[in-house]
């Protein structure tokens, strides 16, 4: 490697609640109800967040990538834009924990098997990479690992096709990396929209890009009733209200909000109570697929993904 390199949120959307004038099913959605909810939901039926194979975040893969760089490439990612790949379309990360001034790695022993770092000894600046940014520091080990805009780079073991990013987010501390060294960040989107999963199809995202659920133990009519409370909401946050006109793709048709027994506010789609899942660490996961036999991703017309309506 030329030894000249250097070496070295969101927006919050305002939740309206909506004028809601009559019961669900009507062309017009219901005033905010109260509940009555007379039980919470059995334990086991909300399911467990899980944990990542090390501290530092993420599981590991059977499969690893690559033990060269060679010619850095930029490839640009639907949601996150222009990201840094190798030669084989993999995508490079960047770790919160480590610094740039001067170039340092936190990322040590399981930490490096499930993201390994890139070697510098054979990295090339391809189109759109600015090789001045590219650098390399010594790892413990005696090994070198490269830097870009200071930052050391990783690859992640769960990456395993040309263009995955499923390393975006995890742990809130790995990002995928910027031609210029910067994390690579989605662009603001609506509340409330959709996206195609691969395995699931069509299913609707928060504003983060995190996986929308619907609780099959709920009742939507005559009015919404939610029948998840007291320590299931811990593992199943409520998506709070959403302004219609900043959701897309979404049913109109009975898009309302109810109150629930605690006072808060939550939406709906076609009358079901929505919900995230804290198991799901990054925009994409659908870690709460299927848990409990109970809860399921949601359609855009407030169907579930995998499961018979009720």
């Amino acid at each position: 490697m030329n030894t000249s390199w250097r070496t070295a949120s969101l927006v919050a959307s305002a939740a309206a609640v909506l004028a809601l004038t009559t019961a669900c099913g009507q062309e017009a959605a219901p005033p905010p109800v109260s509940q009555n909810v007379g039980a919470t939901a059995a334990a086991g039926d909300y399911g467990n967040a899980g944990s990542g194979g090390d501290k530092t975040g993420g599981g590991q893969a059977a499969a690893g990538p690559s033990d060269t760089a060679g010619e850095l490439n930029v490839s640009t990612n639907a949601e996150l834009g222009k990201v840094v790949t190798d030669n084989l379309g993999l995508t490079l990360y960047r770790f919160d924990q480590d610094t740039a001034e001067p170039p340092a790695t936190n990322c040590e022993g399981d930490c490096a098997k499930t993201w390994p770092p890139v070697p510098a000894d054979d990295a090339s600046a391809g189109e759109g990479i600015d090789e001045a940014l590219l650098g390399e520091i010594a790892r413990p080990d005696g090994t070198k690992q490269l830097t870009i805009g200071g930052w050391p780079a990783y690859r992640y073991v769960k990456d395993v096709n040309a263009g995955d990013v499923k390393g975006q987010g995890v742990g809130g501390k790995w990002f995928a990396l910027t031609p210029e060294g910067k994390k690579a960040q989605a662009a603001v989107q609506a509340g409330l929209s959709t996206r195609q999963d691969p395995e699931l199809g069509e299913i609707v995202v928060d504003k983060n890009g995190r996986t929308v659920y619907r609780f099959m133990k709920d009742e939507a009519w005559p009015e919404p009733v939610s029948a998840c409370t007291g320590d299931c909401l811990k593992k199943w946050p409520v998506v709070a209200p959403v302004d219609f006109e900043d959701t897309k793709g979404i049913q109109k048709k009975n898009y309302m909000v109810f109150t629930r027994p605690d006072g808060a506010a939550q939406q709906t789609i076609n009358c079901w109570p929505i919900y995230t899942f804290a198991g799901d660490k990054a925009a994409g996961d659908t870690n709460g697929q299927g848990v409990g036999g109970t809860w399921y991703a949601v359609r855009p017309d407030g169907k579930p993904v995998g499961a018979s309506e009720k």
